[in-house]
């Protein structure tokens, strides 16, 4: 994506009160050889397993396909020619709605049976043009499905949800038809209003969780939202190793000191070189929040100072087993993880020069060599965080 936005995907779920598996699915995919991003949701039929795998069978293709440029009409009429098809009610046990995003901005949604997704511009609701597709041919013939494309610009979201958010409150209550689009819109609008840089992730929260509350807590049905934002990207610069010449100290000290963003620097060795170059003192804080690492320390102009390879290591663990239940403590591979999540491009400057400590040959094995380490987080933040990374060798 061009640096005019970051974007950020989100989605949230809530299960049918009954299943222990959800029949919503949503998948994403950033395609970085191209700058785009893919975004599915899909909704099984009923509740539970079968809808699940339902729901991830449409999913799965529907990426799949888009990804590979395919038409519009082309994506519809294969999935829809794949899916089973209920005997009774002659429907396809699967809807689905396709964000495709592309390195311009440009915009293409798809949708088959699912509410039609809101686009908001700042504060006010953007209301493309939508147009129907006609499907021709095979099982799906006469299927309609609506389109509809434009070029994003900063502050727009596009909220996209299944029937368990619109359907929310059904023949009870206030909503006796249900929550409806028009009502999760307005919600949406005053969310917004409130609070106008509210993230994907608490947008997608609170609307499911209204339609939760809606549902006098017991949810009638796979409860989903997915929310995508173009913002202003957040930065972050983490630190780590000196570099490979000493007269590069200076140098190395100063991309630290201009850097825009939070600031993080791993390693003794490298704050003391910061620390003499920008001549600041590091304050040393004996807090033992990880029995595991040595306890961070402070500068001024820098957000967080820790020990290097150690930390750097636990936070690839923490990364890689990382999921909605994870809570994080107050250890500083745990705080560097939280900045990192909420961070949207992240610099990595990494020094070369060899550690005479990690030469040590009684030192345990773990102890990797640093670039192995932060190419190994560069990457899980990358594939699994959808995170803009970019790694400086010194």
């Amino acid at each position: 994506m061009d640096n005019k936005f970051y974007i950020e995907v989100n989605a949230e779920f809530k299960f049918h009160h009954e299943s222990r598996i959800c029949g919503d699915v949503f998948l994403f995919r950033r395609i970085s050889e191209e700058n785009r991003i893919i975004a599915v949701l899909s909704d099984g039929m009923g509740h539970g397993v079968k809808a699940n795998m339902l729901a991830t069978l449409t999913a799965t293709m529907a990426l799949s396909f888009t990804a590979e440029h395919k038409e519009t009409n082309r994506i519809a009429e294969i999935i829809m020619n794949t899916l089973p098809v209920c005997s009774e009610r002659k429907m396809s046990y699967s809807t689905f709605t396709i964000v495709d995003i592309e390195s311009d901005g440009r915009v293409k949604i798809l949708e088959y049976d699912n509410p039609q997704a809101i686009v908001m511009r700042g504060k006010k609701i953007f209301e493309p043009e939508w147009t129907c597709v006609m499907l021709e041919g095979g099982k799906s013939e006469g299927k309609e499905l609506k389109s509809c494309e434009f070029i994003a610009e900063k502050e727009d979201r596009i909220i996209f949800f299944s029937d368990g958010v619109a359907q929310s409150g059904l023949g009870g209550g206030k909503y006796l038809f249900g929550w409806g689009r028009d009502n999760a819109l307005q919600y949406v609008q005053e969310l917004v209003s409130h609070e106008y840089n509210i993230s994907a992730q608490q947008l997608a929260h609170k609307v499911v969780n209204m339609a939760h509350v809606n549902d006098g807590y017991m949810s009638k049905d796979d409860t989903s939202c997915a929310v995508i934002y173009f913002r202003e990207p957040r930065k972050m610069l983490i630190c780590t190793g000196p570099p490979f010449e000493e007269e590069k100290d200076a140098e190395y000290a100063r991309v630290v000191e201009k850097f825009d963003g939070k600031k993080i620097v791993s390693g003794a060795t490298t704050a003391d070189i910061i620390a003499r170059e920008l001549k600041r003192n590091i304050e040393d804080t004996f807090d033992f929040d990880d029995p595991d690492l040595p306890p961070i320390s402070m500068m001024e102009g820098v957000d967080l100072v820790t020990e290097g390879i150690l930390t750097l290591g636990k936070v690839t663990e923490i990364l890689k087993s990382y999921n909605s239940t994870t809570r994080l403590t107050k250890g500083p591979a745990d705080r560097i993880v939280k900045m990192l999540l909420e961070s949207d491009e992240i610099h990595f400057l990494i020094g070369t020069r060899i550690n005479i400590a990690h030469q040590d040959p009684s030192l345990p094995v773990e102890l990797e060599i640093r670039r192995t380490v932060v190419k190994r987080i560069a990457r899980l933040l990358e594939e699994k965080f959808l995170k803009e990374v970019s790694l400086t060798f010194m």
